[in-house]
């Protein structure tokens, strides 16, 4: 399945919409309150809001499944990723496993600045993300032990960390288009830029603005053809300067969706990441799922064959590239890796739940 430029926008807006008429029960929604939430900057929210969408029933086997950034649980119901995975007979198949997909802290519909703090809200990091999902997890929905988390870019960084924090409550991860290395090179260069566009835009105002900053797009676009799309599937694209002009044009007649204060929150919030400290820790089964051309997880580095060898029980399935596979968006779609998940959970051993 192709993904056309129009979709690839869209992965990296975050607008995705849930599947339609899909084979697997109907998502409910829910939210939960997190009281004296404590962030890692030692300031305390009252109350933070979590919402969060499950498919299939509590007395299944419990899965995380962990979105991206700028995402929520509604993208994570993609006849590309929960349309291969969560049907029947599929890998995740919700007559049997209770699907859990939180919206991150200021994703979705969860607390975020754009409620009416702005730029007064919290900051917040990757571990908050993590540690409030915990909570969510454990008092919120009462789920003692995980099967499995598994998440996508932002997602598959928080499962390095779920795997430290909380080593025995879970028997399987499966970070995707992630390494658990510190947040650095062209990666964090390309974010920094992209947001230091945004707050210097003097529609930005401080945060204060009453329109969405107007160099947003040409930013979010910058950084989306940098660092998202693959090479062949590029090449294959836009091999004439025109074809090339008509991609750019298209995205940037995409519309902006998300609020500028959210958006800064949500991709800064990354700047602090490092799962490399404590990998040793981790004792659930682990299968990282990344792709040769992933651009802001590139495998020539040899920073993630490294990190692999201290995980006791982990493993690493490369998908080679190809004009079918999207670079660091391949992993959003799971006929890519559908049987490897199907394989690791036959397999892996289960805990006591």
């Amino acid at each position: 399945m192709k993904t056309s430029c129009a979709a690839l926008a869209a992965i990296l807006l975050s607008i995705a919409m849930p599947a339609m008429a899909a084979d697997y029960p109907a998502p409910k929604q829910g939210d939960w309150i997190a009281k004296d939430f404590k962030l890692h900057t030692g300031e305390t929210m009252p109350e933070l809001k979590l919402h969060y969408t499950t498919v299939g029933e509590p007395s299944g086997q419990p899965v995380l499944v962990l979105h991206g950034t700028g995402g929520s649980g509604a993208s994570m119901l993609s006849p590309a990723f929960a349309g291969e995975l969560f049907g029947a007979g599929q890998p995740l198949d919700a007559s049997k496993y209770y699907i859990i997909i939180p919206d991150a802290i200021g994703h979705g519909k969860s607390s975020k600045p754009s409620d009416g703090m702005k730029t007064s809200f919290p900051k917040y990091n990757y571990d908050d993300m993590v540690e409030a999902q915990h909570r969510l997890v454990k008092e919120g929905l009462g789920v003692k032990h995980l099967r499995l988390v598994i998440g996508n870019s932002m997602g598959g960084m928080q499962t390095w960390l779920w795997g430290e924090k909380y080593p025995q409550e879970m028997d399987v991860l499966v970070p995707m288009a992630s390494q658990p290395t510190e947040m650095a090179s062209r990666n964090w260069m390309m974010r920094r830029i992209m947001l230091d566009t945004i707050r210097n835009d003097p529609d930005y105002n401080g945060g204060n603005y009453t329109s969405q900053p107007r160099l947003m797009k040409y930013a979010i676009t910058a950084y989306g053809i940098a660092s998202i799309g693959g090479t062949l599937a590029y090449q294959q694209q836009a091999p004439t300067a025109a074809k090339a002009d008509k991609i750019v044009d298209e995205r940037l007649a995409t519309p902006i969706t998300a609020d500028a204060n959210d958006f800064l929150y949500q991709w800064g919030s990354s700047q602090d990441y490092n799962a490399g400290d404590k990998l040793e820790q981790i004792e659930a089964t682990l299968l990282l799922i990344n792709s040769a051309d992933d651009e802001r997880n590139p495998p020539e580095t040899g920073i993630t064959d490294a990190a692999m060898k201290r995980v006791k029980n982990g493993k690493l399935y490369l998908i080679p590239a190809s004009t079918e596979t999207r670079g660091h968006g391949t992993t959003g779609n799971a006929k890519f890796y559908v049987e490897q998940v199907r394989q690791l959970l036959q397999t892996a051993p289960q805990r006591t739940m």
